[in-house]
């Protein structure tokens, strides 16, 4: 593999201008009070219990994310590239879903395999032909970026189901201004903080027509045992929305509404963190009870706007995100600016075998895997993980695709043994509404805390930190 972009030292070991200040700062400040202060922020963290859970750890099922003090930092040009990369993006895959579901002009062209749809355990035939308002299927998207070097962005992976993190990103901005502020005073930083009232304005904004001038809007949750219920709940208090479980939801003549004790309310616009299955027992799965009996049949009629819509999944899976860069030529006519990981397509005999033949340099990964979960670090594995792998990619190839290793950036980061370099990822948050498409700089930088990790997944040790996109 090869070295690491240090996105501090750049390429010839000198300290690149963005990141000029924070290293001043590093060599005036004493060791001990970077310690003190990621001690004091894993006190805040823990004292307003910003927590998620791991269902798989019987011994800690709430843990903390770790937070690293050291904040991840973007000169304006650079975001300028991301930003425009993410929009064109996300236009792409809202056209792709709307055809998918309506014309299927791509697949008419030849360009996607028709089974890689039909056959796709997240394809909803319940969408065919149905309508949603302004045509935006995918209204919150979380769009995982890593780098390689100065210029070069790639996109790992598209969330446009119920992409989660954005509590963590406002909650990480929020620490930092409390325990550096002289850090802050140093440099002139884009906002994050308003990102609440823009996903409020961008929810509304969608609202199905006809209906109220002021749109309710309400987060459906399935409950407080989901693993990001904080999150939850810390968006709807942001939002100053409702807070639903399914139970507080009914549909009648058409409509949804929400129990109050007022009465009855009209809701308009849901903000569902429930997946596609669970949403209504009567469309999807029959034995949920946290989603809403008749849901589907009002959606349909367009009585009221799901975000994200039903069916958006297909998006996510890792197989068409192989096919990211015909989509994005397809539906805009444009090369597309943020560059997908050469992937293979282990559906593919030739790419199984070369996938086979090659699996000890590869990370090869599960189509609908999410949270680092079902993944092989080829160069990283034992014989026997190798040897595991290769006995699920010949029963069943459908279920992978691979990808090489890639040189994930690093950044400063302070760890036990004082400060250190480790790679990290990006997660921006791309609002689309009937208006525009709202994106504020930044976003939820993961880092991989153990020396060489590239998994930077909360759910497999990695932490956070604060991105700051410098303004001007």
């Amino acid at each position: 593999m090869a070295v690491a972009f240090d996105e501090m030292t750049g390429t010839d070991g000198t300290i690149r201008p963005a990141y000029a200040e924070l290293s001043r700062w590093l060599g005036q400040v004493e060791p001990n009070v970077l310690d003190y202060r990621r001690r004091e922020a894993e006190l805040v963290f823990r004292r307003i219990g910003i927590t998620f859970a791991v269902h798989s750890d019987v011994e800690a099922q709430e843990r903390l994310i770790p937070f690293d003090v050291l904040p991840r930092i973007l000169a304006a040009a650079e975001w300028d590239i991301v930003r425009l990369g993410l929009e064109q993006r996300v236009r792409a895959i809202n056209l792709f879903i709307k055809d998918i579901y309506g014309r299927r002009d791509i697949l008419r062209a030849g360009l996607v395999p028709e089974d890689l749809i039909f056959q796709n355990p997240v394809f909803r035939p319940e969408m065919n032909g149905q309508r949603v308002p302004y045509d935006i299927y995918v209204h919150i998207a979380g769009i995982d970026i890593v780098r390689v070097d100065e210029t070069t962005f790639y996109v790992l992976e598209d969330n446009a189901r119920t992409p989660s993190g954005v509590s963590y990103m406002l909650e990480n901005r929020e620490i930092m201004l409390r325990l550096f502020p002289e850090l802050f005073s140093r440099h002139r930083i884009a906002p994050v903080e308003n990102y609440p009232e823009e996903l409020l304005a961008t929810l509304r904004s969608v609202a199905p027509a006809g209906g109220s001038a002021a749109p309710t809007v309400v987060l459906l949750t399935p409950g407080i045992y989901n693993s990001v219920y904080y999150e939850h709940s810390f968006l709807a208090d942001k939002l100053g929305i409702e807070l639903v479980e399914g139970s507080d939801l009914f549909v009648k003549d058409g409509g949804v509404f929400m129990r109050t004790t007022e009465g009855p309310q009209r809701v308009d616009v849901i903000y569902r963190r429930i997946d596609d299955d669970f949403l209504d027992p009567l469309a999807f799965r029959d034995d949920s009870a946290l989603g809403v009996p008749g849901l589907m049949s009002a959606y349909q009629a367009g009585h009221v706007t799901l975000a994200n819509a039903v069916g958006t999944g297909i998006a996510d899976d890792k197989a068409i995100y192989s096919y990211m860069p015909q989509i994005v030529d397809f539906y805009l006519k444009e090369t597309p600016i943020l560059k997908n990981v050469p992937t293979w397509r282990c559906r593919e005999p030739e790419h199984l075998a070369y996938v086979l033949d090659h699996l000890d340099e590869l990370v090869v990964k599960e189509v609908h895997g999410s949270g680092g979960y079902g993944m092989l670090i080829g160069p990283k594995a034992t014989t026997a993980q190798l040897a595991a792998f290769r006995a699920k990619l010949k029963t069943h190839p459908t279920n992978f695709i691979a990808q090489p290793t890639l040189a994930l950036s690093t950044c400063p980061t302070c760890v036990d043994e004082g400060v250190a370099p480790r790679h990290v990822d990006l997660r921006p948050f791309v609002l689309t509404g009937r208006d525009r498409i709202r994106i504020v700089p930044g976003g939820l930088t993961r880092v991989a805390l153990e020396s060489g990790s590239l998994v930077v997944n909360s759910s497999q040790g990695g932490g956070t930190k604060d991105t700051w996109v410098l303004d001007g």
